[in-house]
């Protein structure tokens, strides 16, 4: 299989772009890359501008900013097909986090330019670009507003809930700054859980009684 074929077979999969036919597949692919990362590669820097829309098609990310003492703090995390950094991207400002692999990866990278202009104004492909955003608002809505009214514990319990299958990717510092508490914390109100059989470790992470 030549790359070209390879990037216009993974560019069918993803959902932005599924009611694209046959000609406008093989436009867009003329304008895209694959970039292959290792992990712990950075994606890209807080402040750096992108030319290129990146949707995430192999492997883990991890979007995360520092605090004023130096803490890193997470913004998210993202797994295959995710569009990422869209609004800073489509407004051509600079990323206000920084985003790394959390394991082996790739990512497409679509000319943004030429995105523009040939198939932004595609009303299926901005709605799913809408739909992307909305869905990042309302992640963020969620967020805060378990920051604000969960306890510790009840954090720990809907993180582990959502991601049972994926809990021993991330160190526990790591979850604790997604949950916005002290590694000290977490490690804490983790071990009273377990006491209090409210969630079980496995060999693949932790999960709900």
């Amino acid at each position: 299989m030549t790359r070209h074929s390879h990037t216009k077979d993974i560019l069918k999969e993803i959902y932005l772009f599924r009611f694209m036919n046959d000609d406008e597949i093989e436009k867009l692919c003329t304008i895209s890359s694959i970039q292959r990362y290792d992990k712990g590669s950075c994606l890209f820097m807080k402040g750096e501008v992108s030319e290129h829309l990146l949707i995430l098609i192999e492997g883990a990310v991890t979007v995360y900013k520092h605090d004023e003492k130096g803490n890193e703090i997470i913004i998210g995390l993202f797994s295959p097909f995710s569009l990422l950094a869209e609004p800073a991207i489509l407004k051509r400002i600079p990323f206000p986090s920084t985003a790394t692999f959390g394991s082996e990866g790739a990512v497409i990278k679509i000319k943004l330019d030429k995105f523009e202009e040939h198939f932004l104004r595609d009303p299926h492909v901005s709605y799913e670009i809408i739909q992307s955003l909305l869905e990042k608002i309302q992640l963020l809505q969620q967020n805060i507003h378990m920051n604000i009214a969960s306890t510790a514990q009840e954090k720990i319990l809907n993180y582990y809930n959502k991601n049972s299958s994926s809990g021993t990717k991330l160190k526990h510092y790591q979850i604790a700054s997604l949950l916005g508490m002290s590694a000290e914390t977490f490690s804490r109100k983790l071990r009273q859980l377990i006491r209090e059989e409210r969630l079980l470790k496995t060999d693949t992470g932790y999960k709900l009684f």
